[in-house]
């Protein structure tokens, strides 16, 4: 009688800690609250430093990023004798500096051409080459008065095998310095005046005044495979064939680089509203999949001075409003540098324009197991995330991350650790933004079933005791079930699970 007795205990403990595991392994639902306010880091409307830095008391907090084109010259002082450049890094560091220390990251263009610039020298329309370049004797650059009413502009050799070596190099050694710095969000590259692939007003000669279709071919192939880190992108002028080969070329158009486009919202940009060039080039570069894998962005156009200045209008420019043509073309960025000296533009609604752009993520459900987190994260953007970021609790992330998550395209995503009772520690983390930046989410989730989570660290040790009746005078040590003020508990490795 006695056995039976106790095979039936036995059987009755079994049962109960076989309820209580199951129990345990439950995913229930827990309370998540959040609410974007702010501009997401990598997006938005942009200024260049010297008007950010002006308006940084009003403006600072309507923006994340700032443009600048940059200058190979002022980087490099020489290169040795077996070919390895010599890099001074300091100016640009200055540069990517002075625009972190207003928590903003930097959109860089590494330029050779820009009429009538005078940032090389003093002097209108030098190339930014390097200098130990243009001492070789066979470096001829060749010169324009006024192209396209410009101003005076010269070009760079690209015959001389040198300029197209370093070109390549330069980019290599920019991406193995820079592939993990959160100062430098994207990078734009290109050819021809102000890199923006056109040399209008001046007579085209590949190979001399522009590179040649071969040694493009050989220098987008080459930055695919060096530029992996940092998102680049490319002017949609690249896709005019007279000067690119890229949209004839079925190796280049499967690279994944992005597309900016300088003269964005101007009154013919559309198909519907004028000759349509910039839509044409759009679709024959990017097929309309191209920001899918990369970043979109440019420029307001600058055809007319007012371009800048009303494009925020909530009744549209030429026949369309910001929010309808950023959501077309899945921008992320949108340099907006004269926006703020029309009416139109005030912080308010520069910072309603940023908002437009780029990703927004919801966490739609938040569950636990009382071990793991999981989310269900959805992207109700216009553009995913270019760059690498996670969901985490703590300094747990989680296995997935959130880069390339498309608008309408939801995911679970697995933390390993628990959630306290409001979520409040639930958060994204990025390696990729600067520490006075935060990458936010939107949530309105209720629990249920057990509101808090399914931890409870026991309150008083003089209530715990083992099914044997063992009295413990402190928090058990080993898996197992336990009574714990008259409940049973089951003890699992570190946790305790009710």
């Amino acid at each position: 009688m006695g056995y039976k007795l106790t095979r039936l205990l036995l059987l009755a403990i079994m049962i109960t800690t076989g309820l209580t595991v199951c129990h345990a392994q439950t995913w229930q639902s827990v309370a998540l609250t959040r609410h974007i306010s702010h501009p997401q880091p990598m997006t938005g409307l942009v200024l260049w430093p010297d008007e950010a830095r002006e308006r940084h008391a009003t403006y600072g907090e309507t923006i994340q990023l700032e443009f600048a084109y940059c200058l190979p010259c002022k980087v490099v002082t020489g290169c040795e004798d077996d070919g390895s450049i010599i890099y001074d890094w300091s100016w640009f560091d200055t540069l990517l500096d002075d625009v972190a220390s207003r928590g903003h990251q930097l959109i860089a263009r590494f330029r050779y051409e820009y009429p009538s610039g005078t940032d090389v020298d003093g002097k209108k329309g030098t190339t930014a080459v390097p200098d130990y370049i243009k001492q070789l004797p066979d470096y001829k650059e060749t010169y324009s008065k006024n192209p396209g009413g410009d101003g005076p502009t010269y070009y760079a050799d690209w015959s001389n095998t040198e300029l197209q070596r370093f070109t390549m190099q330069f980019y290599t050694d920019l991406a193995l310095r820079y592939a993990h710095d959160a100062r430098l969000a994207f990078l734009e590259v290109g050819f021809g005046h102000w890199s923006e692939y056109h040399i209008y007003g001046t007579k085209l000669v590949l190979g001399k005044n522009f590179p040649s279709k071969a040694f493009q071919k050989q220098f987008f192939q080459h930055m695919s495979t060096v530029m992996t880190d940092i998102p680049w992108a490319v002017s949609i002028d690249a896709a005019d064939d007279e000067y690119s080969p890229i949209v004839d070329d079925n190796d280049l158009m499967a690279l994944q680089f992005g597309l900016f486009d300088d003269s964005f919202m101007h009154e013919a940009h559309e198909l519907g509203s004028g000759d349509g060039y910039n839509e044409e080039c759009w679709n024959a570069i990017g097929y309309g999949t191209c920001w899918q894998t990369g970043v979109c962005g440019g420029e307001i156009s600058y055809y007319s001075s007012n371009d800048q200045k009303n494009f925020l209008n909530p009744n549209g420019l030429y026949g369309h409003t910001w929010t309808e043509q950023a959501t077309k073309y899945h921008i992320t960025f949108m340099i907006a540098n004269d926006a703020p000296r029309g009416g139109v533009a005030t912080p308010e609604r520069f910072r309603e324009g940023s908002m437009v752009t780029g990703y927004h993520f919801v966490v739609k459900q938040c569950q636990t197991d009382g071990n793991s987190t999981r989310l269900l994260v959805a992207n109700e953007g216009i553009a995913p995330l270019y760059r690498d970021a996670w969901f985490a609790i703590g300094d747990i992330r989680s296995s997935t991350t959130l880069r390339g998550l498309l608008p309408g395209e939801e995911c679970w995503m697995e933390i390993a650790a628990i959630p306290d009772a409001n979520g409040s520690n639930v958060q994204i983390v990025s390696d990729c933004i600067l520490p006075q930046q935060s990458i936010e989410f939107d949530a309105d989730i209720k629990p249920t079933n057990v509101s808090s989570s399914n931890i409870i660290p026991p309150t008083s040790y003089d209530s715990i005791f083992t099914l044997t009746g063992q009295r413990l005078n402190s928090a058990p040590t080993q898996p197992g079930l336990y009574i714990i003020n008259g409940k049973k508990v089951l003890k699992r490795a570190n946790t305790t699970q009710r």
